[in-house]
This record gives structure tokens, sequence and C-alpha cells, in this order.
């Protein structure tokens, strides 16, 4: 498969080819894709949620009356949870909300990941990523057609480009390795430097090969 190579001027550069097992996918599996999505967002969540029980209040163990002879129903302690400033029974407690994928099923749904933007003719690739002025991006994008996009450079991202692109809306600059699939999918068009098009290839091309 072959996609035509742009500039940020929208100039022709060449083509450019992908990898049909990894861009060419027909049948898009969304199960693995929520799955992926479900596994990246679990490992974000802080998981920092926490209550008090009773061991943690602070308040009196003074038996609060006698045991017999009031008319209500006996207790030792005011921290026992029916009272108001006593501990929660039951509540949350800090811990990690993540949970495994086999690396195989990860590597699937990024390759689906992908695929499924160039079914939907949502991918671009560009020549290079060039320092720009924020005002001269925006008018350069708009010429391109990209309002929602998420950038995919090299090893390194330019870092005059990274900081002309952070102040538009929609628009997210990611070196290749930060590549994953929650951020493909949250924008509408991908856009791929061509060293992150040769860096895709060679990365899945290795795992074939292993």
């Amino acid at each position: 498969m072959k996609l035509p190579v742009v500039k940020l001027d929208s100039a022709k550069a060449g083509e450019i080819e992908l990898s049909d097992a990894v861009f060419g996918i027909s049948e898009i599996r969304s199960d693995i894709l929520q799955r992926m999505v479900r596994y990246q967002l679990s490992k974000r969540q802080a998981g920092t949620h926490s209550t008090q029980n009773r061991d943690d209040v602070s308040v009196t163990t003074k038996k609060l009356y006698r045991q017999k002879g009031t008319g209500g129903a006996r207790h030792g302690s005011r921290n026992a949870p029916i009272f108001v400033g006593g501990g929660v029974a039951h509540g949350p407690h800090p811990h990690s909300h993540a949970h495994g994928l086999p690396k195989k099923v990860r590597a699937l749904a990024m390759k689906h990941a992908l695929s499924s933007k160039v079914k939907d003719e949502a991918v671009i690739v560009l020549d290079a990523f060039s320092g720009e002025k924020t005002k001269d991006l925006v008018a350069q994008l708009k010429k391109l057609g990209v309002s929602n996009a998420l950038f995919i450079g090299g090893s390194e991202v330019d870092a005059k480009f990274a900081k002309a692109a952070r102040n538009i809306p929609n628009i997210d600059v990611l070196p290749l390795a930060g590549l994953n699939v929650y951020d493909v999918l949250r924008r509408k068009t991908l856009v791929l430097s061509r060293e992150a098009v040769e860096g895709v290839n060679a990365r899945f091309a290795e795992a074939e090969k292993a």
C-alpha cells in the first residue's frame, strides 16, 4: 500500500510504502480496540480515593452510655459507622485500577487502530515537521484540511513545531515512542512523519520476526 507524502505547505513530496499487515486490515475489530482503550484508561486512573474506617477516625473511645436500662440499643464507641463522624464501613481505599492485557492483543489493537484511520482516509503523511510560528502553522493546517489531529513525529519531535502546535486546540504532537491506540482514536486525523511511518513498519516487522 502506498500513500502520497506532502509537505506542510501542501506541496507533493513523493510516495511512501505502508505495510499492509499494519495499515491494511480490512475488518476492524472494535472489541479489541475497546479492550485496549479500557486498558490504557485504567492505568491512568489515580486510585487515590480513600475513606476512614473505625480505626482512622478521631473520636473518644469512652462508652456512650450504660449498657442497660436506657431503652436504646447497646453501643460501646462513637466511631461505629451508624454515627455521624464515625468510620465508613467497606469504603474505598487507595489501589491500582490497572489490569493486564496480553502483548499480542496490544500489538493487534495498534494495527487495527492504524488501519481504521487508513480505511477512513484520515491519514496524512508529512515529509517532516519543521518549526513554525503558531499563526503560520494554523494557516498551513487549514490548507491541509486538518483541524482535529494527532501528529506523530520520529524519535524526536522538532521543538519549535511542538511549541507552535501546543497553542492550537484539538492538535496533539507526540514522538514515535508515544504512539498509542487511545490518542489515535480520539483525534479525527492521524498525521505521520515519513520517519514515523518507517519506524512503525520496522517495529512490527521486527515483532513478526521475533
